[in-house]
């Protein structure tokens, strides 16, 4: 499962670990399952989760001596909806100019 798309306008790493986490949306992940569900240096991952804590799209919990992070309810989409795997051409020109 992917974020809605009104989610994908940040960094490339925020929306990676976004997308992660909407995929395991009901168990939450911690850092070490983000940093290698990640394609990002440990020091991006947790940059990107500060700024997405700040932007209030994760929720941080910690239960058991462990910590779990969870993406927002804004940021899953709902069971019925699709999103766009394929952004198609003008989008991806867009991203890679940095748009």
């Amino acid at each position: 499962m992917r974020v809605p798309p009104e989610f994908r306008d940040r960094d490339d790493t925020q929306v990676a670990v976004l997308d992660a986490l909407v995929g395991r949306a009901d168990d939450g992940m911690t850092v070490l399952e983000l940093r290698s569900g990640v394609d990002a240096t440990i020091d991006e991952v947790e940059d990107a989760l500060s700024e997405l804590k700040t932007a209030g799209l994760i929720e941080v919990e910690q239960a058991d001596g462990r910590v779990r992070i969870y993406p927002d309810e804004r940021a899953v989409p709902d069971p019925g909806e699709q999103v766009d795997d394929d952004p198609g051409l003008l989008e991806t020109i867009r991203r890679r100019l940095g748009l």
